[in-house]
């Protein structure tokens, strides 16, 4: 699914008053569709959770995605360190 659908997407989630977070792989293309809360991650493309085989990262990731969903000042798009 291409960013901008996602972004539109949780959008419209979001007016039916369901909170979300998504995983970016694109910052400049997540900056523009401002979605309500991203999480920027500087991994390759289809490796949105990290390196296969490595699931502490992976839990990290996964843990920080849902850490947003506690953000009220949307549009937010933290970046993964």
């Amino acid at each position: 699914m291409c960013v901008q659908t996602v972004g539109l997407l949780a959008g419209a989630i979001e007016r039916e008053n369901i909170t979300t977070t998504s995983v970016s792989l694109l910052r400049e293309v997540t900056s523009i569709i401002h979605p309500p809360r991203a999480l920027f991650v500087p991994y390759p493309m289809g490796f949105p959770l990290g390196a296969p085989n490595n699931p502490a990262l992976q839990h990290q990731v996964i843990a920080a995605g849902l850490a947003l969903l506690e953000r009220t000042d949307v549009p937010v798009l933290e970046v993964f360190k």
